[in-house]
């Protein structure tokens, strides 16, 4: 049984308290909050954009503690759970793995590629592991996707395009700010910078044609550039200023023999869905049975890999913190390339 102390009770605490009350492997058995009325159990206030609202909890059971420190300091947690504010990622992490705990946390990583590439160096010192919370690839399309790539059924990757746009999101505090959330491509982008760097590997170089807000990027279509000048790869991201769909997101991958397309958008008016489809060469259009698409789900099959990954000693394929590391370095080179309106070598 994996322990699990749970630091930080916001939305993103809320969905991982969720997703661990179905994966029988592993136990929140202490969270953290500096929140007193979190402490207690009541998440009533907690809202978010998918998931239902927060309730009161019984946490009669479990540890609580209102610092960090005293939860590392508690000899029975074996991983620690961050979803703390993305500023505080980094510097969380490593007094976690100093104090012989293994990390899971969320997106993303680190602000910048050196503060990411803090938390590696102290995982692989203090023998432990870092896990970063990408979920994109647990949820169903996405999942499928990965399935029908990795079957080689329709040969191989010839490349795609990524889709992600939301609207100002003025709740957000500090949205803009590069040294506290990170801004559109570190904030949203990173989802399908890690996805395009786990299917296709590390671009060479890339070339981002952008606005900016302040510094940083508030939209860039990117097109990624690999060795072979037959993979084709790009990305549209950022934010639009019209609030009536507040958040979409797509994929169109091309496989030799195949075309897989998905697309879905939050409108203010009600959801809009093109489901999942593949393409194929001899002109079928086929729609796999993906499940009632609850997005919890995916986080709870997220949490089964990093269960997995620390049982076997085996680090996760796609919640390496080596990959997050990689994805938050692509979405930097974009801003590079933005700025000087050039391609930047990766």
């Amino acid at each position: 049984m994996i322990r699990v102390g749970l630091a930080g009770i916001g939305f993103m605490g809320w969905i991982h308290w969720l997703a661990y009350q179905k994966v029988a492997s592993a136990q929140v058995t202490a969270i953290g909050s500096r929140n007193a009325q979190k402490r207690t159990g009541d998440w009533r206030d907690i809202q978010g954009n998918f998931g239902p609202p927060g309730e009161q909890v019984d946490i009669s059971g479990l540890k609580t503690y209102a610092t960090l420190e005293d939860l590392l300091a508690d000899e029975s947690i074996d991983l620690v759970d961050l979803c703390l504010p993305p500023h505080l990622h980094c510097q969380a992490a490593i007094a976690a793995l100093q104090a012989g705990k293994h990390v899971f946390v969320e997106k993303p990583m680190g602000l910048t590629t050196d503060e990411c590439d803090q938390m590696v160096a102290a995982a692989a010192a203090a023998d432990r592991q870092v896990l970063v919370g990408h979920v994109l690839p647990f949820f169903p399309e996405y999942a499928h996707a990965r399935e029908v790539i990795a079957s080689g059924t329709y040969g191989r990757l010839l490349g795609g395009h990524f889709k992600r746009v939301i609207s100002d999101p003025s709740w957000i505090e500090d949205f803009y700010d590069p040294a506290r959330v990170g801004g559109p491509l570190v904030d949203l982008h990173v989802h399908d910078a890690h996805l395009i760097r786990m299917l296709f590997g590390m671009p060479q170089s890339l070339v981002s044609q952008g606005r900016m807000r302040g510094e940083v990027v508030e939209f860039c279509t990117t097109l990624f550039r690999y060795q072979d000048p037959s993979l084709v790869v790009t990305a549209s991201s950022g934010v639009i200023n019209q609030q009536g769909r507040p958040f979409t997101h797509a994929l169109e991958i091309h496989l030799e023999s195949a075309t897989l397309h998905y697309d879905h958008g939050g409108f203010s008016d009600g959801p809009e869905t093109m489901p999942l489809k593949v393409l194929t060469a001899d002109d079928q259009v086929l729609r796999p049975d993906l499940g009632d698409g609850d997005p919890v789900r995916a986080f709870e099959v997220q949490i089964g890999e990093v269960v997995r990954s620390l049982e076997t000693g085996e680090v996760s394929t796609i919640l390496s913190g080596a990959l997050a590391r990689d994805a938050i370095l692509l979405c930097h080179k974009q801003t590079e390339s933005v700025v000087r309106g050039d391609s930047v070598t990766v």
